[in-house]
């Protein structure tokens, strides 16, 4: 067996894991603190297939920017996030069997698609320098309209939180 495999299944597994503790705490501050162990695990599987760029803008951008929001927006609003006794009530079993039977068409979809298929390994190699070269000149004009659009968002958003 090959070290990468045995990394790969290291890394999913606390992926897997930390997943799956993030939505089932009933601790925020937990429930965050997990979130950051997801995308941490996956910015190490970016590494591990040879994406660094796409890993780095990972740590940095989800795990430096967003979660520190987010640690800061829990511990300094202290609303109350509903009776947490009705969250977990008699629902939880239905959601159990929604959630395997949503995993299972989900798996089933995928290997009926991409069985026996193979990953093509004589196609050409992209850097990140051409898709870069790609979205500011082919594409620059929807490109520009995502970033008007999300700046109208932003300021959406502000103004929508001064009011209150």
């Amino acid at each position: 067996m090959v070290a990468q495999n045995i990394f790969f299944g290291i890394l999913a597994a606390i992926v897997a894991i930390s997943a799956l503790r993030m939505v089932t705490t009933r601790n925020i501050v937990h429930a965050a603190l997990y979130l950051v162990a997801v995308l941490a695990g996956l910015g190490a599987l970016y590494v591990l297939l040879t994406a660094e760029f796409v890993a780095t803008t990972q740590v940095l951008v989800y795990i430096g920017a967003v979660m520190v929001l987010f640690l800061f927006g829990i511990m300094l609003t202290k609303a109350p996030l509903g009776n947490v006794m009705e969250m977990t009530g008699r629902q939880w079993p239905l959601a159990a069997v929604v959630a395997a039977l949503l995993g299972g068409v989900t798996i089933y979809s995928l290997v009926d698609r991409f069985g026996s298929e193979r990953l093509n390994i004589d196609g050409p190699i992209y850097r990140t320098a051409d898709v870069s070269d790609e979205v500011f000149s082919t594409y620059i004009v929807p490109f520009e309209a995502v970033s008007v659009l999300l700046l109208a968002a932003l300021i959406g958003a502000i103004v929508l939180a001064r009011k209150d």
